[in-house]
């Protein structure tokens, strides 16, 4: 095979077993960092990683959890490498202070902080199985940790976002 024929089938594995989760892995970078713009970059960044190491992808079938776990890691470099801008808010006017607190549906951006306030190893496999629809065995793969682990923080992560709902109807 000539080194065009070996390119086009590289190309077309890639087409086949990656592009399709482009959406999947744009969701989980905006879930990591929260910011459509940087989103972007890490998955561009993860698609490129994911071409270089194609190779190293035995099983077609794991590509999803192949492809999460590039984003994870691109997330965690892009953050380790930029220094983001940071707004001074003491100097904020009235107006502008009230823009900051604006909310548009308080319950859900109330649960929203909620999760945002949990520890990451709690709020990762939440956000893996509620927003991304991932087993519990998929999750464990994602994160490199046991499936009985994966179990305990969910547990854990749902009896915190109780707490934290009781708290505030009790307010």
């Amino acid at each position: 095979m000539n080194s065009n024929e070996v390119d086009r089938k590289r190309h077309r594995r890639f087409e086949r077993v990656v592009s399709v989760f482009h959406k999947d892995m744009y969701r989980y970078a905006a879930w990591l960092c929260r910011d459509p713009g940087i989103a972007e970059e890490v998955v561009q960044e993860a698609l490129f990683r994911a071409w270089k190491s194609l190779d190293a992808l035995r099983e077609d079938d794991a590509a999803k959890s192949w492809l999460l776990t590039i984003v994870r890691r691109e997330n965690a470099r892009y953050f380790e490498r930029k220094r983001l801008e940071t707004v001074d808010i003491d100097g904020l006017s009235p107006a502008q202070s009230a823009m900051l607190s604006a909310t548009d549906d308080s319950e859900l951006n109330e649960l929203r902080r909620a999760i945002y306030r949990l520890d990451d190893d709690y709020r990762e496999p939440l956000v893996l199985q509620v927003l991304m629809g991932h087993s519990t065995k998929e999750i464990a793969e994602l994160m490199g940790i046991q499936q009985g682990a994966v179990l305990t923080r969910l547990h854990r992560a749902r009896i915190k976002l109780k707490e934290e709902a009781e708290k505030e109807a009790a307010i």
